[in-house]
């Protein structure tokens, strides 16, 4: 396994604090000689000079690229196009201000291969079936450090009663292993309820499902 990891951040010069940056995804995963296309959410700016940034772990950020409504971008030493290629969607409401203001990053990593995380999803412990609450632990192992997990009854994404390890822990075989659980009612688990822990490395995602009459069911 071979894969690179760094950060790519998009700043926004010159608009309003009440403005939020918004990056998507938090965490992309690509096969060498791929495209890899990440987008920020200006909100209701345009017409500012709009900035994105490279990190790379553990140094400081590096400018890629400036890019702002009617005007050519303006590239950071090392970058160029068509390597690097800005590009804006939709023209919105225009305000002004002096503040900076900056997205949350997004996790690139570029991995020869990358493989779907494989799952485990363990039911509540019999101790546990004897108070209010239980809890669902989805263990994941996969082939990089970051990904994303989601937790779905019935079908339906829940945020609530859902905690995840802020980081992966790496393995001798250099594979890596992740934690979530969710917490729920035991009169819930109890109705028979389908929980699903969906989880997504770059465009690899795998799920598995439980429920009280029916644990361990995965599909991919």
């Amino acid at each position: 396994m071979l894969w690179n990891l760094l950060a790519l951040t998009a700043a926004l010069t010159c608009v309003s604090a009440v403005t939020t940056v918004t990056q998507r995804p938090d965490v992309l995963t690509v096969r060498r000689g791929e495209t890899a296309s990440m987008d920020c959410n200006l909100g209701n700016v345009t017409k500012h000079a709009s900035e994105w940034y490279k990190q790379i772990p553990e140094t400081s950020p590096i400018p890629v690229v400036i890019y702002g409504w009617g005007f050519a971008a303006k590239y950071g030493p090392g970058f160029s196009a068509p390597k690097f290629t800005p590009s804006h969607q939709s023209l919105n409401q225009i305000i002004s201000g002096v503040t900076v203001v900056f997205g949350q990053g997004t996790k690139l990593i570029v991995n020869d291969v990358a493989p779907a995380p494989v799952l485990t999803v363990l039911p509540p412990s019999l101790t546990q079936l004897q108070s209010s609450r239980v809890s669902l632990l989805c263990v994941s192992h996969q082939r990089g450090p970051f990904a994303q997990v989601t937790w779905l009854v019935d079908g339906t994404p829940v945020n609530s009663g859902v905690w995840s390890s802020s980081s992966a822990v790496q393995q001798p075989d250099q594979s890596f292993y992740m934690s979530s659980s969710l917490s729920i009612n035991t009169t819930d688990w109890s109705t028979h309820k389908v929980y699903t822990c969906r989880v997504s490395v770059g465009t690899h995602s795998s799920e598995r499902h439980i429920s009280k009459c029916q644990c361990g069911e995965e599909s991919e």
